[in-house]
């Protein structure tokens, strides 16, 4: 099994040049070989249809020699990341590539361990051509590591994420199935097989940082373009937009963990965050929750640790069904919270009966003896 650690670096002066410098280089990769096969392509289609066998990053160190300084493996990687992209393309899943922006993209490269070119010694982990740098180990691991993965956040704080080979976790099973339907009042509510609920309340992060952000962002506005001053600020706002999202990982991520170890079966509903956004109104406090990043960690967990994930169909009728007799009362807008079922006369509060149901969706998949897939089909 492989999986990832991620820590926090502190990189002297010297130490960080060098990582920027890397982190453009393998950008730089990038940008040139997504050029040159956009080049090619189209010579291609010009020409009798004969394609050129494209380029190599170490084809690029003559032509740029500032590029015999960074670390060629993280090069090579940057080429590989870019085949995965147009793999992804040619096969339907992802859009077609597009070139990675300085401001915007993800400042980050990849590096292979090679005879033990990445290890840890003395509370320092080493990186090729980088050396031993100082970092807080903040847990432990027991396996083999493949690779390392360097990133800077806007702040200009570097981590390293180790990719180690090791044993699976192993399997313990759990007691309970949980029905979570997600929302905005509540973050999540939570039914058990024992028909205990709860409401995790919604921390609205970002919310509750809205005016210490519009601060710093007016102090920077006023700056003049180019100042130190200027960076300062940009600095100081860029620490509070990482605060923001910090909290709402911690949150996510305790809570994802004690999801899978309370819980064998899972089963949440299927949200389309982006679609849902289209409403202005409610456009921030969407972003804010975060749903899709509790699926996403709640999915990988679940496969470490030997668990059942369902994601129910987005068009499953989680809220307008009656969780006691099954009858569809129809569509409910959003600020009916309780309502009453014409059918059984079972008064529900809106989210506890989305759970529930959420919940018999799973022990009726059960008892039919179908399996447990990972998402449901219409």
């Amino acid at each position: 099994m492989l999986k990832g650690y991620k820590y926090r670096l502190h990189p002297t002066v010297a130490q960080a040049e060098f990582l920027i410098k890397t982190i453009g280089c393998a950008r730089f990769i990038y940008n040139k070989l997504l050029e040159d096969r956009i080049t090619i392509h189209e010579e291609a289609k010009a020409s009798d249809g004969s394609k050129h066998k494209p380029p190599t990053p170490a084809s690029y160190k003559p032509l740029f020699p500032f590029l015999c300084e960074a670390d060629s493996l993280a090069l090579a990687n940057a080429k590989l990341h870019l085949d995965t992209a147009f793999a992804r393309f040619f096969a339907g899943t992802a859009g077609f590539p597009v070139f990675k922006s300085r401001r915007k993209a993800r400042a980050s490269y990849t590096t292979n361990n090679q005879h033990g070119t990445i290890r840890i010694e003395a509370g320092k982990v080493r990186l090729p051509k980088v050396g031993f740098i100082r970092f807080t180990q903040h847990r432990g691991f027991d396996g083999e590591i493949r690779s390392a993965t360097v990133s800077m956040t806007r702040s200009g704080t570097f981590f390293v994420s180790l990719l180690v080979e090791q044993d699976d976790e192993p399997w313990v099973p759990a007691e309970h199935k949980v029905g979570i339907d997600l929302g905005l009042v509540h973050f999540a509510t939570m039914t058990d097989d024992d028909l205990v609920t709860e409401k995790i309340a919604n921390p609205r992060n970002l919310r509750k940082a809205e005016a210490r952000l519009k601060q710093a962002q007016r102090a920077l506005a006023r700056k003049k373009p180019g100042s130190k001053n200027r960076e300062k600020a940009r600095l100081l706002l860029a620490k509070k937009h990482e605060q923001v999202r910090n909290r709402r990982h911690d949150f996510l991520h305790k809570l994802s963990r004690r999801i899978v170890d309370e819980n064998q079966v899972v089963v949440v509903e299927t949200l389309k965050p982006r679609e849902m956004m289209q409403n202005r109104r409610l456009a921030k406090s969407i972003g804010d929750a975060g749903w899709g990043e509790l699926v996403r960690q709640l999915e990988y967990k679940c496969k470490f640790y030997g668990r059942t994930l369902i994601k129910a169909d987005p068009w499953f009728a989680s809220t307008q069904v009656c969780s006691s007799c099954g009858e569809n009362g129809g569509k409910k807008e959003l600020d009916i919270r309780e309502w009453t079922c014409a059918a059984c006369f079972a008064h529900h509060d809106r989210d506890v009966n989305a759970s529930l149901n959420l919940l018999h969706l799973a022990e009726g998949i059960m008892s039919s003896g179908q399996g447990l897939p990972d998402e449901l089909g219409p």
